[in-house]
């Protein structure tokens, strides 16, 4: 099937250094449709046959391996630049065919593929971005992510801390490096905790958001998380509208039809990032209420679960907690017949009843439930489970 495109081809060398770039028009022929799960086994079976001194695969399978082998040259480049490597609990419900009820949920597997095609895009979105600017200054649609001050850092330090870990934030980079060192020196006794502060780490931070060029200074163009200069996004015009405006910019950038008047205006066009991000926003609560509905609909069928948690986050009477194995969040309170005692320093809760401590990071057992009345919503419930 040919499919019709718009696109950002590259010349590279072996060791992944663009040699040129060219936007436009093209016409896509695809050989196979592949999901990443597919693709990954495809990668996996030609390296065995490689690694035997056969001969074997065809030129598919052996496309993704050069590709896959560039995209790690790649991420190595942006790591070495800076970019952070952080994460975040996404899950995936398993439904069943002939009636949509909730059977499983399950964390996202992220695999090699899923990260070849993320360094691809990230790669034609910054070269887009220099395109777009260099040609419209004061009104490219960017998408920039500010840096952290150092008071939003604050709370992830306190709890690094409390338990010997010492994280260093003064750059992306050592950010990056000692999150690495926390994953070397701690990985093997809890494969976990590596992961645990990233995602801490990615909540430390403000949203990245879309603005017009004119509207911010060039420092600001930054995204701090990519420790890319300048960035937007071009790659997924049929899924966000910010790229379906970059796509008009670029297009006008290489001949193919004229930018309209109104895209001109630096004050119109941040209005319109600002519209986008607002829907953004909507989009992540919709996100949001659909995972908690779907985790009901789950823990209804299931009933009552007792499953290990890590402690997110400490509070003076509650404990925010998380269940890896279906990546879920909750609140688990303490009660006032526990007598629970705060020490924000430490970053650790006591409850002076039964002599239990929970800190921060903390690996605990947790009772996931449905509370049913009738009165109101039913609802998740966490409580702690007998030690």
């Amino acid at each position: 099937v040919e499919r019709l495109a718009f696109s950002a081809l590259f010349r590279m060398d072996k060791d992944a250094n663009v040699l040129g770039v060219e936007f436009g028009r093209s016409v896509i022929r695809s050989r196979e449709a592949l999901t990443y799960e597919q693709a990954q086994n495809r990668i996996d079976a030609a390296r065995k046959i490689a690694k035997k001194g056969k001969a074997g695969g065809d030129d598919t399978a052996a496309s993704l391996v050069r590709l896959a082998a560039l995209a790690e040259k790649l991420r190595a480049k942006r790591v070495q630049d800076g970019a952070l490597t952080l994460a975040s609990p996404e899950v995936r419900f398993e439904l069943q065919a002939e009636t949509n009820d909730v059977t499983d949920v399950k964390l996202y597997q992220v695999r090699e593929t899923n990260k070849m095609v993320e360094e691809f895009m990230l790669l034609a979105n910054v070269h887009v971005a220099r395109r777009i600017l260099q040609q419209f200054p004061s009104c490219a649609m960017l998408r920039r992510h500010p840096k952290p001050t150092d008071e939003m850092f604050a709370p992830l330090l306190k709890t690094a801390a409390a338990h010997g870990l010492a994280l260093d934030t003064s750059s992306s980079r050592a950010l990056n490096d000692s999150l690495n060192a926390v994953q070397n020196s701690r990985g093997a006794s809890d494969p976990y905790l590596s992961t645990l502060l990233r995602i801490l780490t990615t909540r430390c931070m403000s949203q990245a958001v879309y603005c017009s060029a004119g509207h911010v200074s060039a420092p600001e163009y930054l995204h701090y998380g990519l420790a890319a200069p300048v960035y937007t996004h071009f790659t997924s015009p049929i899924r966000r509208y910010a790229d379906v405006i970059v796509h008009r910019q670029l297009q006008a950038c290489v001949g193919y039809s004229a930018l309209p008047e109104s895209l001109y205006d630096s004050k119109r066009m941040q209005a319109l990032a600002d519209v986008v991000n607002e829907r953004h926003r909507a989009a992540q609560f919709a996100s949001r209420a659909s995972i908690a509905l779907h985790t009901l609909l789950l823990f209804r069928q299931r009933g009552t679960v007792t499953q290990t948690a890590r402690v997110m986050r400490v509070m003076s009477n509650a404990l925010v907690v998380l269940v890896p194995k279906y990546g879920i969040e909750g609140v688990v309170k303490l009660d006032d017949s526990r007598q629970p005692q705060f020490d924000q320093a430490q970053q650790l809760v006591r409850c002076n009843a039964d002599g239990r401590v929970f800190r921060s990071l903390d690996t605990i057992s947790v009772v996931v439930s449905v509370d049913e009345a009738p009165e109101r919503r039913d609802r998740v419930v966490f409580e702690l489970a007998d030690p």
